[in-house]
């Protein structure tokens, strides 16, 4: 009868440490929390191409949209690097069909003029040369 309750006693043990393992995958450890760094970092500036180029994937508008100033510019370490930028963006004058925005001038006509603010939360593995979009919220201005 004790080998059994130090069996049974065992198992729960057991069992009680691997649930509290799997809870911790599934968690996030923040190592450090979200702290202003310049909107000149590199990693910033790899965020935001790809935040951007999220966007306009994902934008009904036939033009591209680019940055217009980075407002703020976070940085908060996980698992990963993770970038909080607030931007603001505006249309451009290229179509979706030419592809990338770099040289694109913004758009003068005010009919066909266009602002929106941005929050952008990017995960980055720079390690792994992987980025992720974790947050997307935007409101036109």
């Amino acid at each position: 009868m004790a080998r059994f309750f130090q069996a049974l006693l065992f198992l729960v043990i057991t069992v009680g440490l691997v649930s509290k393992r799997v809870q911790a995958w599934g968690s996030q450890k923040i190592v450090r929390p979200f702290e202003d760094i310049p909107k000149t970092y590199v990693y910033v500036q790899q965020a935001v191409w790809f935040a951007m180029k999220e966007y306009n994937k994902a934008s009904k508008d036939r033009y591209n949209f680019k940055v217009i100033d980075i407002l703020k510019s976070q940085e908060q370490v996980t698992d990963s690097l993770e970038y909080y930028i607030e931007v603001k963006i505006a249309r451009t004058m290229c179509k979706k069909t030419v592809g990338e925005n770099e040289n694109c001038l913004f758009q003068h006509d005010p009919k066909m003029k266009k602002m929106v603010f941005c929050i952008f939360i990017v995960a980055s593995k720079p390690w792994k040369f992987e980025l992720k979009m974790l947050k997307k919220q935007c409101n036109d201005i």
